[in-house]
């Protein structure tokens, strides 16, 4: 296999990540990913995390952050989300992977006696599977380059299969065809004024007692780095000064691209694996996108109706869709979050801050999310939008929510709920369908993936994606109860889009209503900064429309 990988030309670039977690190892693979694919090369990429789990799909979003759902159906890290909307590319399930996965398979194979009565190890066995793993996936994928991002921080315990797996991979595939890239934090100390590089001779010390040495360095900073600094890491850490790019914080983060670029990070991978004839990145589309992005200064205030309030980042996907939408309809959107608990708190209307900000809203985008906390402050944030006009865009339980709020005001159905949130309801509008019924595991079981979508002529949906057929990605366990569909189409409620092979709900909008539209899917996923998703553009549209024309393209 090594010998077809080598034949093949098949290029791996592995970035491992230094001194702290959240330095944006996912971000700094898509750039590498962004510059090679526009430098007209295939890129593939996949991830190595070291949790347990066997996917982050039964972790909480508030301490793993959003979880990214592939095309194939696979629960994901955010970091995958990075990869399909700024590199261009669609991951899928083998684009994933976890230590609980490697250990799932080796352990299985023992329980199947294929080891033949080996003592099992972490070295060679659990190594080798993590290495056929990405074998595997590269003969899969056919790509020039395979970008691998080892997810947490150098030394960390968990982490050190992976690394061990890398450090064997350089020695069987060789220099020409394997480049380890660390990214490290080098920190401001604000008292002395000072960048300090102690922290980062540190991490690439831990990775030299891994048996490895980068050989790229890319210094992750909040203030530029002089020459001097660069000069003193390369001498500290035994690493080719040309070879050490400097990554700044930049909003917006597409400025990365252009800086590491003019860096010659392009460059430089091309030469580290001796290209001759050297290509350049054409990345006129981004410099496009950035100069629209510093000409849309109109403001435009968009509420996001959450639940799961906090860090890491667990709505990423959907605030970089609100955002890049604005951007293409020439305005800046500000995302406010508003917790949908506090929402409760004196009831509806109340005279509360979290009201009064929710009253100064453009637009309302009520995302996803699981259990009862929070629910009836976002069935409050719906019926504002009805009974004001106020353009709402529901991602999967934004729908449901949208749906729930109707049938109590609308149709009277005063105590109408989710099973999920009360399976003893009277009016059950929204439950489990029976396939999701006979389920008792957790991991990887909901509704996952893309599922074909036809959608009705005459519609708001339709005017937004100008077609009758289409692909979205799901993540749900509940539905529509289609027991009550007749009295919501009677009632005023438009269902522009179906899961014709089960009959299933997947688009609901209101007639009477400028714009109110609710999805059983996620359009988030599928929205890139230049690929704007077509419903987070129509949703943009209506909340700029009447007084608000676009100051750049006329809305």
């Amino acid at each position: 296999m090594i010998d077809t990988i080598r034949k093949k030309h098949i290029k791996f670039i592995v970035v491992t990540g230094g001194v702290c977690s959240s330095i944006g190892k996912g971000v700094l693979v898509a750039s590498i990913g962004v510059l090679l694919k526009k430098a007209g090369y295939s890129v593939a990429v996949v991830k190595w995390d070291p949790y347990l789990n066997v996917d982050p799909g039964t972790m909480s979003p508030l301490v793993h952050g959003e979880v990214f759902v592939t095309q194939d159906g696979a629960e994901t890290d955010l970091d995958l989300g990075h990869y399909e909307r700024l590199i261009g590319i669609n991951v899928g399930r083998n684009s994933s992977v976890s230590s609980g996965q490697i250990y799932q398979e080796v352990l299985t194979a023992e329980r199947e006696g294929k080891f033949l009565g080996k003592c099992i190890q972490l070295v060679p066995h659990v190594v080798n599977a993590t290495k056929q793993r990405l074998l595997n996936f590269a003969l899969d994928q056919e790509a020039d380059f395979v970008l691998l991002e080892i997810g947490g921080t150098v030394g960390d315990i968990e982490g050190e299969v992976f690394l061990e797996a890398v450090r064997q991979l350089r020695i069987e595939l060789g220099k020409p065809h394997l480049m380890h890239c660390h990214l490290s934090y080098v920190p401001l100390l604000s008292w002395t004024g000072e960048v300090k590089t102690k922290p980062t001779q540190h991490s690439v010390s831990e990775l030299k007692k891994a048996g490895l040495v980068p050989d790229a360095l890319f210094l992750r900073a909040d203030c530029d780095l002089d020459g001097h600094v660069v000069d003193k890491v390369s001498m500290m850490c035994g690493i080719d000064k040309n070879f050490i790019f400097r990554v700044l914080t930049y909003d917006p983060l597409y400025r990365l691209f252009i800086e590491l670029d003019q860096q010659q990070v392009c460059k430089r991978i091309q030469e580290y694996f001796g290209y001759t004839l050297q290509r350049t990145a054409d990345l006129s589309d981004w410099k496009a996108f950035i100069a629209a992005i510093d000409k849309s200064t109109a403001p435009l205030r968009i509420g996001l109706i959450a639940k799961y309030v906090g860090s890491n980042d667990p709505y990423i996907s959907v605030i970089d869709a609100i955002r890049s939408a604005g951007y293409a309809v020439g305005y800046k959107a500000t995302v406010v979050v508003i917790e949908a608990e506090k929402l409760e708190q004196g009831g509806y209307d109340a005279d509360t801050p979290t009201w009064k900000e929710l009253k100064r809203l453009d637009g309302i985008v009520m995302p996803g999310g699981f259990d009862n906390r929070g629910i009836e402050g976002k069935i409050f944030a719906a019926r504002w939008a009805r009974e004001h006009n106020i353009p709402y865009f529901g991602l999967c339980l934004g729908l449901q929510v949208m749906l729930i709020e109707y049938a109590r005001s609308v149709l009277q159905l005063k105590d109408a709920n989710s099973t999920e949130f009360d399976d003893s309801i009277k009016y059950p509008v929204v439950n489990l369908t029976s396939q999701q019924q006979r389920v008792t595991h957790k991991g990887g079981t909901m509704r996952l993936g893309s599922f074909p979508c036809v959608i009705q002529k005459d519609t708001k949906a339709y005017q937004a994606y100008k077609q009758e057929m289409v692909w979205e990605r799901h993540r749900h366990r509940y539905e529509l109860n289609n027991d009550y569909r007749q009295a919501f189409e009677q009632a005023g409620v438009c269902f522009s889009g179906v899961y014709k092979d089960r009959d299933l709900i997947e688009i609901a909008e209101l007639n009477d209503h400028t714009f109110m539209l609710g999805v059983q899917f996620h359009p988030e996923f599928q929205s890139s900064p230049l690929q704007i998703h077509p419903l987070f553009k129509a949703f943009m549209k209506a909340a700029i429309a009447g007084n608000r024309p676009s100051p750049i393209r006329g809305g």
